[in-house]
């Protein structure tokens, strides 16, 4: 099971000390914060994009392929890339380029967005985002996978003969996750071409997590890939710690009631005890982190959001410490318990290539 971390990229006043760090502050810790994560013996590190204030990670793949040149392990992702308004010759090329890169520890998450103004920035209608990312990914899939293709669709120009640049390294595409909160649609979608589902679920009670990715994996066993519990889970999750919950609770909650995300709204208690945020002790992180796979099942990649809502760089990399040397190191020995040998381990470029196939099938039937 992979272990990471992920990262919205916002620029949030700390609201200790009124700070707001600049964007070159922000964007250099967020490299920081990924170095750290391969200290402390982390398997992940995954970007957002976003293309609006006040959120600096436009470009995943320019600091993702920064990060390849400075660690070793680390595998690098996103969370997300903007399959509904990147062009998907883009995202083919970017992802393939930085596969050569980073020799292959790349994968990549889609999803939609959810910044409505973004949409018309790039030229598209929010209206069809759903239809939109279908016809684009479908289109992805092929240009990874077939060296001159040619299509025609509804949401940009026909090609004709095209062969995306470079190709993808050693033939091999690089996994993909389908990221939703709350879109069916999307569930679907990953469970047709057999790819990943990522239920960010750090909004969203377990029930509503449960039905999603019950709904995946259904799917993905209808579509002829496995059965369910073959199916590629991930899981978003927030926490933060201290040795005794009582300072976790008092430190954290001035940056809960002012966070962009969540603030002034419900409060810390009532949200930490109506979605996976955890604000605690690293056994109370251990215990609420371990109860996720009584909804979800075994699944096989966790991430945690750790730097947001404007906590200094000083305090994430404390987190970091502690996640890397007290939780997970538990947390990879609890989930392993009980584990199910049918249950696949998370895909990576050596495992899809040692395969001899692409990751991880073809789509399936249609229903």
């Amino acid at each position: 099971m992979q272990f990471g971390i992920f990262t919205v990229g916002d620029v949030t006043p700390d609201p200790t000390t009124g700070r707001t760090p600049t964007e070159r502050d922000r964007i250099k810790a967020m490299v920081v914060i990924a170095l750290k994560a391969e200290e402390v013996g982390l398997d992940v590190f995954a970007t957002g994009e976003h293309h609006n204030p006040p959120f600096v990670p436009s470009s995943p793949t320019t600091m993702l392929g920064y990060i390849a040149a400075r660690t070793e392990k680390l595998v690098l992702s996103t969370s997300t890339t903007l399959i509904t308004t990147n062009d998907p010759v883009k995202i083919a090329e970017d992802f393939a380029m930085l596969q050569h890169l980073a020799d292959g520890r790349v994968d990549v998450m889609m999803g939609r967005g959810n910044t409505g103004p973004v949409y018309p920035w790039f030229g598209q209608d929010i209206r069809q985002g759903i239809n939109i990312a279908i016809e684009n990914y479908a289109l992805l899939h092929r240009l990874w996978r077939e060296d001159v293709v040619d299509w025609e669709g509804k949401f940009r120009t026909p090609l004709q003969g095209f062969t995306s640049t470079p190709r993808p390294l050693d033939g091999v595409p690089p996994f993909v996750w389908h990221g939703s909160i709350r879109s069916p649609e999307i569930a679907e979608q990953a469970a047709y071409y057999g790819d990943g589902f990522f239920h960010n679920n750090i909004f969203w009670p377990a029930d509503h997590t449960k039905r999603m990715v019950e709904l995946y994996r259904t799917r993905y066993a209808h579509h002829g890939h496995g059965t369910p519990e073959q199916a590629i889970v991930g899981l978003g999750g927030q926490v933060f710690m201290r040795r005794s919950s009582q300072d976790a609770v008092r430190e954290f909650r001035p940056y809960f009631d002012n966070a962009p995300v969540y603030g002034h709204g419900p409060s810390l208690e009532d949200f930490t005890a109506q979605t996976p945020l955890t604000v605690g002790s690293p056994q109370q992180v251990i215990e609420e982190t371990l109860a996720f796979r009584e909804y979800a099942g075994d699944y096989q990649r966790q991430l945690f959001l750790m730097d947001h809502a404007g906590l200094p760089l000083k305090t994430v990399l404390e987190q970091l410490d502690l996640l890397g040397e007290e939780v997970v190191p538990v947390l990879r020995k609890e989930f392993a318990n009980g584990r199910s040998a049918d249950v696949p381990d998370a895909p990576t470029h050596q495992s899809l290539l040692a395969a001899g196939s692409e990751a991880p099938s073809e789509g399936g039937t249609v229903a």
